[in-house]
């Protein structure tokens, strides 16, 4: 089984998140923060990463950046899941080493359809 952290400041999107996954075969871990994400990537590297971008202490951006300089990890598949919209993040995103991009809120089906897209789960028959 595949294992996926949740990394969002809100415990709400955390446990949607989290349900959508479980219903697609993922073992879930949550973290509130890039900081504590990173603690949890050093101890286990997951094989996929759900980043909100906006966060105290540490955001999304700086999490990815410092995730990416980690040993193992430039494993992970990152997906931000964010309210940031425009280019200039989406840009910056993918520059700092996300594989893909989905604009809150999203659904089931959207996130499905991203990690089908980046390869974390098989194409729906």
């Amino acid at each position: 089984m595949k294992n996926c952290l949740v990394v969002d400041d809100s415990r709400v999107i955390r446990k949607v998140a989290r349900r959508i996954l479980e219903d697609m075969q993922f073992a879930c871990e949550e973290a509130a923060d890039g900081q504590q994400a990173l603690e949890q990537c050093r101890k286990v590297m997951p094989d996929a990463i759900l980043l909100d971008w906006n966060m105290p202490i540490m955001s999304g951006i700086d999490f990815l950046r410092a995730l990416r300089k980690e040993d193992g990890g430039d494993a992970p598949i990152v997906v931000f899941c964010t309210t940031e919209n425009d280019m200039g993040h989406i840009t910056e995103a993918l520059n700092a080493g996300a594989n893909e991009y989905i604009m809150k809120p999203f659904d089931g089906e959207i996130l499905s359809s991203k990690f089908e897209q980046v390869g974390l789960v098989a194409a729906q028959a």
